[in-house]
């Protein structure tokens, strides 16, 4: 074959793959977040509300909050869990494993910003963006990377601020973007440093570049095992946990009245809760309103606004196998801790 024809065959191969990974994620994107939170939007701008709560249904036996829970919860997110499996397997057989690496592969600053930027424009929950960041980290992203993309798709989504200062006023979102902030690439960065540097030499990328154009196998059959392995590892213990979860939400989340103010025999607990709790995108924001309107202090409703997103027991459980234990652990114990941080500049400022 003359070299004339084989290289743009070459470089078409290299770049359909890619192609169809964002017109896949931009269809899916819009399908699921971006058209229906534009529309919310104007929603919270006219009723100062995004409905209700979505723990206002009373429960007091453990089974059928569980199963009452799972229902709504399910029915919340079930669309974006699923792109979030499919981007998660198509990002390991679509993206050349050295494109990634040269992003988000190096351990250090820059990887972990990139790695919350490419972050923004998912605007998943934790759950949802648990099996993205899995796909990540089995293509060898950094860990700072890998966990600033999780962490970012939920503190900073972009129309969670936006509801959040129609219906709670924008001192609360000026003080969730900037401790958010903060969570993302302080969290990611402590995390990097007890995994250990990940160093990804010109030499590395090099081969992996090499070693990624030979691939025997078709596409479709790549995709296919991947996607089988990424949802087997990720799906049956996330909904046992939101299962249990569901159930334990009878004692996790107690009756609301004036009592609770800005105490920190409230602010540890709820802190505490809101880190291991799931729930679905932005609905930290009705939670918390809710339970304002209640009586609940501003230290607790600040804690349970960092923290209810940002990360869940469920999907520190989707990221067992992908992460280090001593990892997952240090980022539940930091998370807790900004949020009772959060809570007292909350109370002090708002």
């Amino acid at each position: 074959m003359p070299i004339s024809s084989a290289v743009p065959a070459r470089g078409l191969s290299l770049w359909w793959k890619p192609i169809l990974f964002v017109l896949v994620a931009c269809i899916g994107l819009y399908y699921v977040k971006w058209s229906p939170y534009y529309l919310k939007a104007f929603v919270a701008a006219d009723n100062h509300s995004i409905g209700a709560s979505i723990l206002n249904d009373q429960q007091t036996e453990p089974l059928a909050a569980a199963l009452a829970y799972a229902k709504v919860y399910f029915l919340a997110i079930w669309k974006a869990a699923v792109l979030a499996v499919i981007l998660g397997s198509l990002l390991q057989v679509l993206i050349p494993r050295d494109w990634l690496l040269r992003l988000f592969g190096r351990a250090g600053f820059a990887s972990t910003l990139r790695g919350g930027l490419f972050a923004l424009p998912g605007m998943m929950c934790t759950c949802c963006a648990a099996p993205v960041a899995a796909g990540m980290r089995r293509q060898q992203v950094s860990v700072g990377a890998a966990l600033a993309f999780w962490i970012a798709n939920p503190v900073l989504n972009p129309a969670t601020l936006v509801f959040m200062g129609f219906v709670l006023g924008w001192g609360f979102t000026a003080l969730r973007l900037v401790a958010g902030i903060v969570l993302v690439l302080g969290v990611s960065l402590v995390a990097q440093r007890i995994s250990g540097p990940d160093h990804m030499p010109e030499a590395a990328l090099d081969a992996v570049a090499e070693a990624s154009t030979i691939d025997s196998q078709p596409f479709l059959t790549r995709w296919a095992r991947t996607l089988w392995q990424l949802f087997w590892s990720t799906i049956p213990v996330y909904i046992l946990a939101v299962l249990v979860l569901g159930a334990a939400r009878v004692w996790m989340f107690p009756h609301v009245d004036g009592a609770m103010a800005n105490s920190l025999l409230w602010l540890v607990p709820l802190a505490i809760v809101g880190t291991l709790f799931m729930i679905p995108t932005a609905a930290e924001i009705p939670i918390v309103q809710t339970m304002m309107t209640m009586g609940m202090g501003t230290a607790p409703a600040v804690a349970l606004l960092m923290t209810l997103p940002s990360i869940s027991l469920p999907s520190l459980l989707m990221l067992r196998k992908d992460f280090d234990t001593r990892v997952l652990v240090a980022v539940a114990l930091l998370t807790m801790l900004i949020g009772v941080i959060c809570g007292l500049v909350g109370a002090a400022l708002l």
